[in-house]
């Protein structure tokens, strides 16, 4: 071993202790904290996303800004879990897309409870079995997740943050090629997120749907004459080779996943605000309801309608805003809103996720 080597190498020895000494004391200070929150809501997300902007913006490289991000997000993650472990509940079985955005959002020291449905994602934030949850609600390829949406305008539930997750689909089998397989395994978004290269690449083997990504990949692995499409975590959770890598249509394929809880956010300086509101029934009612939003100066991102439960062509609007319900514009505007609408209800407001 060259001297210069050796040299180095105590270098980040002697770093790696300072690091571990700091970290010592971020974790007392973090217990400290614990002690002197009053109340139980432990998890501050407005907090930790101010937090993750500063330490991006101070960064002097040479790690990227993402990274180092992940980096603190553990660190948070791994301090919280001493003021207070937190269990999250998740559409699962283990290795879905929603189980990597819940570990995207909360690091790896909480607890993560896999949930047959979104429906019940919702029950047991509702019961106070988990603290959080985290369910899809749209995708960038295939649209609006109608059951998510139905349940936040039906739950008690509050928004309070958001995670972009950007979608790769993996080809995954037993077997080291696809050329015995006689059936394929997938969610049926997944199929239809890579309904072309299966077109131009597997046309003639048959597609069939199943509850989750996991839930397929499960299947592939007990299945040696079949192969299935889901992500890289389902391929390492059932031991699945990788037949044919990133194979969505779309490149930038993203889900975008809600954090719900019994509470909502307060503002980071960077926040999104979801609310969903119904019209009267006369001319001219939808302008009357958004032209608040615009004479505030407010910013709508989003405006799609559902069917209401109410009653035969009935809708309700589902629409994003920049900005807190706390902001002074946003506040104006909601107020106004309200008075107009025949229903508004603020589903949460809650920093703005990266892309």
């Amino acid at each position: 071993m060259s001297d210069e080597l050796l040299k180095l190498r105590n270098q980040i020895d002697h770093l790696d202790e300072e690091i571990l000494a700091r970290l010592s004391e971020r974790a007392r200070c973090a217990l400290q904290v614990g002690e002197v929150k009053q109340g139980n809501v432990y998890y501050r997300p407005e907090r930790e996303a101010q937090v993750l902007r500063r330490l991006a913006d101070l960064n002097p490289g040479p790690l990227p800004a993402e990274a180092v991000k992940r980096i603190f997000r553990e660190i948070m993650s791994a301090c919280l879990g001493l003021e207070h472990p937190q269990k999250i509940a998740y559409l699962g079985p283990a290795g879905t897309f929603s189980e990597s955005a819940s570990r995207k959002q909360f690091g790896s020291a909480p607890t993560f409870v896999a949930m047959s449905t979104i429906d019940d994602v919702f029950r047991a934030v509702e019961a106070g079995n988990v603290n959080y949850g985290v369910v899809p609600v749209e995708n960038s390829t295939e649209g609006a997740v109608s059951v998510t949406l139905d349940l936040l305008l039906a739950s008690p539930v509050k928004v309070c943050g958001e995670v972009n997750l950007r979608i790769h689909q993996q080809l995954m089998s037993r077997a080291e090629g696809i050329g015995a397989a006689k059936r394929l395994y997938s969610h049926a978004q997944s199929l239809a997120q890579c309904h072309e290269w299966l077109n131009r690449n597997l046309p003639h083997l048959p597609r069939v749907p199943v509850a989750s990504n996991a839930e397929a990949a499960r299947m592939a692995s007990e299945d040696p004459e079949s192969c299935a499409i889901a992500g890289e975590a389902a391929a390492a959770l059932y031991g699945l080779n990788i037949l044919a890598a990133n194979i969505e249509d779309d490149p930038n394929n993203t889900t975008r996943f809600l954090v719900i809880a019994d509470h909502d956010a307060g503002p980071s300086g960077h926040d999104r605000t979801s609310l969903v509101f119904s019209a009267t029934n006369r001319p001219g009612a939808i302008h009357s309801l958004l032209e608040p939003l615009a004479r505030h100066g407010v910013d709508m991102t989003k405006l799609q309608s559902r069917p209401a439960q109410s009653g035969l062509w009935e809708y309700v609007f589902y629409a994003d805003i920049k900005g807190h319900q706390q902001d002074a514009p946003v506040a104006a505007a909601l107020q106004e809103l309200g008075a107009r609408a025949a229903f508004l209800k603020v589903l949460g407001s809650y920093p703005v996720a990266a892309i």
